[in-house]
């Protein structure tokens, strides 16, 4: 795609942007479902892992606070830097991939089931559930009442669900990248723009000139005209 085919955003007085379209990530469901990981994540450390000595808490919450994190940042950034975006967004999901693991080892740890597994029905209304509900509120008032099990089969489900729409997601923006380029190309198509702007502005603008000239030039005739008949 050449600068000249990439769109572009525009201002109110029609001048082009350089910036792209703002990603509002709080519609995201991945958004959504990833800050359900942070507080889930952390009840459940809470609730069943030894506060002090084990690493793996704060690795869990880290992880989960990074997925949420750099989806933030990435799609905030991304208004200016699409490069920027996809890196952020491909940490954000090692971070998910991180986090899944250490729900996973847990069950194998405690000789616990893992539903998608093991457990066919608990496992097909669970994926229903998260499916349907994206917001932390709704999942809030089980955190103190889930067992282990429960809970890191949900946190299993949603790193699944997580990783699939994030996957979706930088298909789309890699595939955007290759063809339109980054922030360079789009200065460079809003600079052509512009100067296209401006060039049709002056031809505009000569045009007018030559035919107010032509005007002039027919009124002086006019005047001529009448200056010989009052002779």
């Amino acid at each position: 795609m050449s600068p000249k085919d990439i769109p572009l955003n525009r201002y109110n007085d029609g001048v082009p942007s350089v910036l792209r379209k703002a990603t509002v990530y709080t519609d995201l469901h991945f958004y959504r479902k990833s800050d359900v990981l942070v507080q889930l994540t952390k009840s459940f450390c809470e609730r069943f892992l030894p506060r002090y000595g084990d690493r793996t808490v704060d690795q869990m919450v880290q992880a989960a606070r990074s997925i949420k994190q750099n989806i933030v940042e990435g799609l905030t950034d991304g208004q200016t830097s699409l490069e920027v975006e996809i890196k952020l967004l491909g940490i954000a999901r090692g971070s998910n991939q991180e986090l899944l693991e250490d729900y996973m080892d847990y069950l194998k740890q405690h000789s616990l089931v893992e539903w998608a597994t093991g457990n066919k029905s608990r496992f097909d209304s669970l994926r229903t559930f998260c499916k349907e509900h994206s917001d932390e509120g709704d999942y809030r008032p089980f955190y103190g009442r889930w067992t282990d099990e429960e809970m890191a089969n949900v946190a299993i489900c949603l790193c699944h669900m997580v990783d699939r729409a994030m996957t979706s997601f930088l298909e789309k923006r890699d595939r955007e990248f290759v063809e339109q380029g980054g922030i360079r190309e789009r200065m460079t198509a809003a600079r052509l723009d512009q100067r296209g702007t401006q060039k049709q502005i002056i031809e505009h603008q000569q045009g007018e000139i030559a035919a107010l000239h032509a005007q002039i030039a027919s009124l002086k005739q006019e005047l001529e005209n009448l200056k010989s008949k009052l002779k």
